[in-house]
């Protein structure tokens, strides 16, 4: 959850505000078992995780980047002095994903990178099999072409973001319109990455575009700021009524009490589960910002995989590996 404005809460931590100590802190946490392409992927590509531990379990949202800023420029406006963290590669995150029985991976575009995916598209082609993407193409005038190119390329979907932007046209426009109509037409995944203000004008939309399957990213931050409220998850939950909406349960570092091991997340989950349904949802780590200690990557899936005490075996399995799979990997 990189991406947003600080919090106004001065006894919260910025989300994504993870300082080089932290980071090298987290990395000796994984210890020297950082993988570097450890055999075949089923269809031929390396796999980035090597053996993973006993498991199945696909992580829909971890982002990766290089501390090569010369091969992959920064967005204007952004210093390498201020990068929270120097690197993140696929190799990183596999280190941490292996050991927790995670297989699979879905790479989202990195913020600091705006819309060149290179890095990315070269992580995907080189763990294909392993690693699928969302990308982003912001202010292309010609979407449609972008996305059928990206798809080539492992792409599975765009990521949009509407921070702050409710009730300001973000959703508006011919190009706009295109994107939600070919990722109907190609089956592609929009995912979004938005506050709660902006559930009402994506709800606007799936009615226009009813086939265009949708992901929700990070409860839409109910609760990043501290304060899970009930009318703001109520109106997440109103998003049930369109068939082809999915939300990520995801980012438990940057919500609600942000302590592990996140029961106090539980409330909620049980009512989003109970208004889409495990078919419907997908558990994502956001890592690298969910890997900085005192958080984990470990306790983020040992939430969902045996913390919650309402969730069958059944939705464990959904939330874990089949909506994922069924989005991204089918």
């Amino acid at each position: 959850m990189k991406q947003g404005p600080p919090s106004k809460t001065p006894a919260i931590r910025r989300c994504g505000a993870i300082s080089r100590r932290a980071f090298l802190g987290a990395s000796a946490i994984a210890g020297a078992s950082v993988l570097y392409g450890a055999g075949p992927a089923a269809d031929g590509g390396e796999s980035a995780l090597g053996e993973s531990a006993p498991g199945d379990a696909i992580d829909a949202h971890a982002h990766v980047w290089s501390a090569d800023t010369l091969r992959y420029p920064l967005i204007p406006g952004m210093d390498k002095r201020n990068m929270e963290l120097p690197h993140f590669t696929p190799e990183e995150v596999g280190a941490h994903a292996r050991p927790c029985g995670v297989n699979r991976i879905v790479l989202i575009q990195m913020s600091y990178y705006g819309s060149d995916n290179r890095y990315m598209l070269e992580a995907l082609e080189k763990y294909r099999g392993t690693m699928v993407g969302m990308a982003r193409i912001d202010g292309d005038p010609h979407p449609r072409q972008a996305m059928l190119r990206l798809a080539r390329q492992g792409v599975r979907g765009l990521r949009i973001v509407g921070l702050n932007r409710a009730g300001k046209g973000w959703l508006d426009g011919p190009e706009m319109a295109e994107i939600w109509k070919t990722a109907a037409e190609e089956n592609m995944v929009l995912g979004a990455l938005v506050d709660p203000g902006c559930l009402e004008g994506l709800a606007a939309m799936c009615r226009k575009f009813p086939a265009t399957p949708l992901v929700i990213d990070h409860f839409a931050r109910v609760g990043y700021d501290g304060t899970i409220r009930a009318a703001e998850l109520e109106q997440l939950c109103r998003l049930s009524a369109q068939e082809k909406v999915c939300v990520k349960l995801s980012a438990f570092y940057a919500l609600g009490r942000r302590e592990r091991p996140y029961l106090d997340l539980a409330p909620m989950i049980r009512r989003v589960v109970g208004a889409f349904g495990a078919q419907r949802l997908l558990w994502a780590s956001d890592s690298p910002f969910q890997v900085v200690p005192p958080h984990s990557y470990a306790a983020s899936i040992a939430l969902v995989r045996n913390g919650l005490d309402f969730l069958t075996a059944a939705d464990r399995a959904w939330l874990l590996r089949k909506t994922a799979q069924r989005l991204f990997f089918s």
